[in-house]
This record gives C-alpha cells, structure tokens and sequence, in this order.
C-alpha cells in the first residue's frame, strides 16, 4: 500500500551529512520524493509502500550520521505527489530559522587515512574534510548551511569534487567545504620579511621551527594557536613573557592517547573525553612535571590534534608535546583574522603558519574535566558552541526571542529563539577593550544568524549597575529590558540543564563577587525555589567587610583584612610566619575607619584569606589563582580532621574556620596539613548547612553552582558528606559552573518570567 508523509527533523542536522543519509537510506528502501534543509532543520516528503515508510522511520533514528542529534521528529500524513525518484532541494529560504547549527568536528579517520595515501588527491592536504567531519560554526556566514553561506564561497570546485559532491555514494556528497589542493585554499608560511608557499614545503619548515625552540603562530579552526616545545624550557618561558601570561597554566597537544597517558593519569571518563567528537582540552592528574608549563598545579590541561593540519605536523616530526595556547596577550580574546594577528603576535611568535581560508568568528578550545560528579566544561567553546543546550516548554510558537548578556567575567551570550536556547562560545572578560569588542561581535552575529529583530527581544542582563555588559545591555534597542541577580542566575543555570522546570531545590552559589540585592557583594548563597517561581535567599555566609571591593580579589591579603577584622586573638600578621605585607595593614585600617569598604558574603575571598594566611602574600596573576593553590597544596595532605565551620541561624561562621588556620600555622604544622583541614572544614559547613535547609524547606534536590565548585576537592569532599543522605546532588555539566554559565541562567530566569506573565494576562 502507497502512502505519503512530510517529516520535519529538528536538531543538529544539518553540516553533519544528514541529507546524504537521508537520500541513501530512501533510495535503498524505494522510496521517492524529496529532503532540504529549512530554517527550522530538515524537512524530508516521502513516498512508497508503507512497510517501507516505516522502516525509513525507524533507520532514520537509529542510524543518523554519529555528529548529528535529533531533537525533535514530526511526521505528519501527506497527499503523494506522484514522485519519481528522491533528490535532494535547494534550501529554503522564507521564514527566521531556528536550526542548531553544527559545532566544528575534528577530522575522521577515512580523511587521516586519505590524508597519509600518497596516492591519494588529498594526499597531506591539510584542508581536507568530508560530511562526517571538518569546520562547521567557524566558517557558516549565514543559515541554512550551504556553501555560498560559508568561507568556502570563494573556492568554486574544481571536475574532481564537483564530482564527489553530486555523487550520492561518496561520503562528500553534499559537504559545503570540501576541497582538494587543485581547487581549495592552502597553507603558507611567514618568517619575518620571507614567504614560503606549498604545504609540504610550509609544514617541513614550521617543525624546524619548533625543534629549534621558536614560537610559531599557527591558524586553526576558530583562531590561532601559539605553538612551542612544551619540553624546552626556555621556549615555554619566552612565551611567557611575551604573551605577558606570569602564571596561568598552558595547555599541550599530544599526537596520540598514549603519548597523553604518559604525561597524565587518564581515568576512563577523562579518556572519553579526550577523544569525544569534542576534542576538548582535559584537565587531569600530571604524572610528571613540565617546567613552566602548569606551575604550583597538580593538573595539567591535555587534547589531542584534531584539524588536518595539526596531524600533519606530529607526522612530519614536530616535538612531541607542544604548549598549543590561544594566540593573544594575556586575558584578550584570541587572534584570528590574519591581519590582526600579525599585528598584535608580532612580538610574540617567531613565525606565522598561515591558511587562506578565512575563520567566520572566533572561537577557542573547549575545557573540560572528568570529576567526581560527572564530566563537566570549565569553558565551553569550539566543538560545543553553539550548540542549544536545553528547549525550554513552549504551549506554543513565540515570536519573542530572549537575549541573556552575561556577566563580565568569563563572558558567554544565549539566545533564546522559539525556546531553544544557544550558548555562544566563550568570549572572555569584558574589562579588556577587545574582549568587549568580540562580545558585541557575537550579539551581532547570533541576532543576525537568526534573522532577530530588536523589536522582538527582551534583553536580560547582570543586575550589578556597573557591569559593562549591563551598560550596553541597557543601550539596545530592544522592546524590554530586565535585570536578573548574578547567585539566581548561577542557580538556574544548573537546573535549565536538567530540564527541571518546576522542580523545588535549594540552591548553593559560590563565587568570588556578586551584586546581592541589598547592593552588598555577594558570593556564599543559599536559595530555595524553582525556575517558574523562583528563588529566596534563605541562608549565607556570615558577612565580612570588603576593603577596596572588587579589588580586593587581586589581593590576598587585602580581602584578609576584612575576614581577620573579625577572628579574635591574632598575633601580628606583619611577622614570621605570615608575614603580610604594608598592604594588609593598610587594607585594615580602611575596615576599622569604615571607609571604601562594603560588606561581603564571598566564599571565594574566604579562599584567599586561607591563602594568605598559608603563604600566598603576593599580587595574583590570574582569576582564581590563590583559591587554585590552596586546592593544590591541600592534595599534599595525609588524613586530617576538619577545622569548625558552624551553621548557626542561617550563617556560615567562618571565625573558628579562620581562627584553626592561623593557630595551627603559628603552631608550625604542615601548610598541606592546614590547607586539607580548611578544605574539609568547608565541605563539612556546607554539608551540615545542606542537609538542615533540605529539612526544614521539605527539598530532595540541591544545586551547586558558581566559581568556588570547580574546586575538584571540594565537590569529592561534599560527595563524601552528602553522598548518603538521599539528596539528589546536582552541580553544572553542559556550560560552566563558572560565570561562564550565568547567560543560560539569565535567559532561564527571563524565560519562566514571560510564561508567569502570559498564564497571569490568559486568567
């Protein structure tokens, strides 16, 4: 029996070969009619025995291309139309489109196999990729997902591939970049005044480089990279010093899974990680020591190549580890349009391996962890944006999007387009000039994406007044502005992910500074509530005064002064063994005449009022550092008991917490011994608070977010005091603990707000 149906496929579906797939599984049953791509996914007529149809049904969900991800399947009876054959359309074009654009793909293992044939076309071709692989986000100028809407638009196929790409059988059939080296864009090489063109000839000369000890600047996906010998110590410390990156640890690159497993300890969730589709940068374990490379870390962040290009280079022999960091100056955002990366690497790469085909919008490499709850990103970036991370519940179709701006530290954007909400990928923070620049950058680049117009937008926004994204936020010519506190939207990041629209939690926000709602900086949080009707503050840690305010996060000592105001019976912090600097006296003074000083609730300034009161006395060189180095040394420790941290009428009391620190420290007992004790003395506090506030709210579910739980201590800790109490411990996965995640938690927020707002007008 003949019958006819219209398919309509949501999710990443398209630039991942999913109307080849389609046409091959349709001709193999039968079938005819048609599949396009539209701008809501992929829209597919079908005609035949209905035996057949079905069994087309059924393939299409368990044999999709492995990068795709179908969302949402519609079908829907159709009249026939008397086709004689399937064929793939032309795209359409005639309304906004909602379709998940596909991140970049690291290279398969057909293209590395035709990649090392030298009797091959594509033979050591660093641009080759086929539907299954290759740069998708990096190079989509526009939507639906064509080659005249990529970078590629101005490399016409030559006979070879124009011959691949209408060929239904090949695995290229249909990919929008493909290329060979007669048709498409090579690589070439610049060394001071001198050019050097041909790719193996480019490729030679650049490993040269390397095992010289120099810094090349090498074009990737989403940016450039800074690539020097990660086992040279004087390369590693040249790069430090130009790219003027004291501290901060550098990623490598290995060629292979052993190659990492040498250098670290892969658990069997790290190792997924490490070769998901992803190819994130993997924080773990260092089994040996790379000077310079991560100092006074215990971890070391690790990937794996995978562009055609980076392959090429391990095979032509480049150093076996290399520092591959973004091509940037400390905290700007990284280099990747040609001219301005000769111009703001000049003084920090050596040489430039450069390729023709121009990079759409930046985008760096992802970070991830394998930890004790669950792998999660500390920064989510290529291979992950933009992909939606969650479909908020619609009753129906909406024109009105939401755009959540951020906060300005770690910046990310979200769009939300018909409930499916887009993270971008991270931007970085917005106090550098160019960092802002990318940020207004990638506004304009999801709202034209999308086709959103201004008047269709609500703009969400950070509620600290002085926020640069707040300030622009405000400057948009949109039809609504509104403004969501920074520990809520940390909160509903975590319980978006989950899909727990109604779900009733408790919350816990931990960061290093946060605009509260009484206008104090906030940072040690406890909420109850849920995204639809949301959150009370219910509980927090014991205020400090903050002298300096949010400066006082680049100095230990100086947030030390507002905690240690208030611990009783310390001797004199200027002598042995603390000995702080003028800094701290001059911090206090300002705490004891009460002048620019502001109450603080920060959990992460506590950190480094352990830190200073261990030995971190100095100026910090990157966001968290201090915090960092306390978790570092805790690991050193043998078994400890944990200092007080009580929960008394709501409040964390961090004095007998701080009090056993510096006793102890007087006392002379191991830094590593202390640093485990505070560790474990927070853990317990929060437990304990935990579990009361489960109690007394009648909540099952407890959400951990923000800066402070990206401590791997402290969640194995809380994990351990938690584990059996039947609580259902949530922490963020999809987007960053961070305020990487904050966007998400915004447009959440916003989101439930405009539902309230719709069921109040419908009653």
């Amino acid at each position: 029996m003949t019958s006819a149906c219209l398919i309509k496929v949501r999710g990443v579906v398209q630039g991942v070969g999913f109307r080849p797939f389609v046409y091959r599984i349709a001709t193999e049953l039968h079938l005819s009619g048609w599949v396009l791509n539209g701008q809501e996914g992929v829209a597919i007529h079908l005609e035949g025995d209905e035996a057949h149809v079905q069994s087309f049904l059924d393939r299409l969900k368990s044999e999709a291309p492995p990068a795709s991800r179908i969302v949402e399947m519609d079908v829907a009876p159709a009249a026939t139309a008397g086709f004689q054959n399937f064929s793939i359309k032309e795209s359409e074009r005639n309304q906004r489109p909602t379709v998940r654009i596909s991140p970049d793909l690291p290279v398969c293992n057909e293209c590395l196999r035709e990649m090392a044939d030298a009797s091959n076309r594509r033979h050591q071709y660093p641009y080759i990729n086929c539907t299954n692989c290759g740069p998708r986000y990096t190079v989509i100028l526009a939507l639906p997902y064509d080659r005249p809407n990529t970078t590629m638009k101005d490399w016409p196929f030559d006979e070879y591939c124009d011959r691949e790409y209408h060929d239904p059988a090949n695995r290229r059939f249909h990919a929008q970049p493909v290329a060979c080296p007669q048709c498409g864009p090579h690589y070439y090489l610049r060394v001071g005044e001198e050019t050097i063109s041909g790719d193996d000839v480019v490729i030679r000369r650049t490993v040269e480089l390397l095992k010289a000890g120099k810094i090349v600047a090498v074009k990737g996906l989403g940016g450039y990279h800074l690539a020097c010998d990660a086992r040279n110590v004087d390369a590693v410390a040249a790069m430090r010093a130009r790219k003027f990156r004291k501290e901060k640890p550098f990623a490598v690159m290995v060629e292979t899974v052993a190659a990492a497993e040498a250098l670290v300890e892969l658990s069997a969730d790290a190792k997924e990680l490490l070769t998901s589709i992803a190819r994130p940068i993997v924080l773990a374990p260092a089994k040996r020591e790379l000077l310079g490379v991560a100092p006074d870390n215990r971890e070391l962040g690790i990937m794996l190549p995978y562009t055609p290009l980076q392959h090429l280079l391990f095979a032509a022999g480049a150093p076996p580890v290399l520092v591959m960091t973004s091509a940037n100056r400390s905290s700007e955002p990284i280099a990747y349009e040609d001219d301005d990366a000769f111009d703001r690497l000049s003084g920090i790469a050596d040489a430039f391996l450069v390729g023709e085909r121009p990079i759409a919008r930046r985008v760096d490499d992802s970070v991830a962890r394998a930890g004790a709850w669950g792998p999660a990103i500390l920064r989510r970036s290529r291979a992950y944006a933009p992909g939606a991370v969650t479909s908020f519940p619609l009753p129906s179709r909406t024109e009105k999007s939401i755009l959540a701006l951020g906060a300005d530290l770690k910046n990310t954007v979200t769009l939300v387009v018909e409930g499916q909400a887009f993270v971008s990928q991270h931007i970085g923070d917005l106090d550098h000039y160019d960092a802002f620049r990318a940020f207004e950058e990638t506004i304009r680049d999801l709202m034209t994406m999308y086709q959103i117009r201004w008047e269709d937008v609500v703009v969400v926004h950070d509620a600290h007044p002085e926020y640069r994204s707040t300030a622009h936020g405000l400057r948009l010519p949109c039809v609504e502005k509104r403004a969501v506190q920074h520990h809520r939207a940390h909160i509903a990041s975590v319980l978006a992910e989950h899909g727990a629209w109604a779900r009733l939690a408790l919350g816990i926000s931990f960061d290093g500074t946060g605009y509260g709602d009484d206008g104090s900086i906030w940072g040690g949080e406890f909420f109850v509530g849920s995204l639809q009707n949301g959150f009370e503050r219910v509980a927090h840690l014991r205020p400090a005064a903050l002298p300096g305010g949010d400066a006082a996060a680049q100095y230990p000592v100086q947030a030390a002064a507002g905690f240690l105001a208030q611990v009783e019976g310390l001797p004199s912090l200027s002598d042995a063994p603390f000995s702080f600097p003028s800094r701290y006296a001059a911090a206090l003074q300002l705490v004891h005449k009460k002048v620019r000083t502001f109450p603080t609730t920060s959990v992460g300034r506590l950190f480094d009022t352990a830190a200073a009161l261990l030995g971190f006395t100095r100026h910090i060189t990157f966001e968290g550092q201090a915090a960092m180095w306390v978790e570092h040394i805790a690991r050193g420790a043998g078994e400890v008991d944990c200092y007080p941290f009580p929960f008394l009428n709501g409040e964390l009391d961090f004095r007998p917490l701080l009090q056993a620190v510096a006793m102890d420290r007087i006392k002379g007992r191991n830094i590593a011994d202390i640093a485990r004790a505070f560790q474990r003395g927070i853990a317990h506090g929060v437990a304990e608070a935990t579990k009361a506030l489960a109690r007394s709210h009648n909540v099952d579910v407890t959400v951990f977010s923000g800066g402070v739980f990206q401590n791997e201590l402290l969640l194995e800790d809380l994990k351990a005091e938690l584990g059996n109490t039947g609580l259902q411990l949530w922490t963020n996965q999809a987007v960053p603990a961070n305020d990487g995640g904050i966007s998400l938690g915004q447009a959440a927020l916003a989101f439930f707000d405009d539902m309230k707002k719709k069921y109040r007008d419908a009653a």
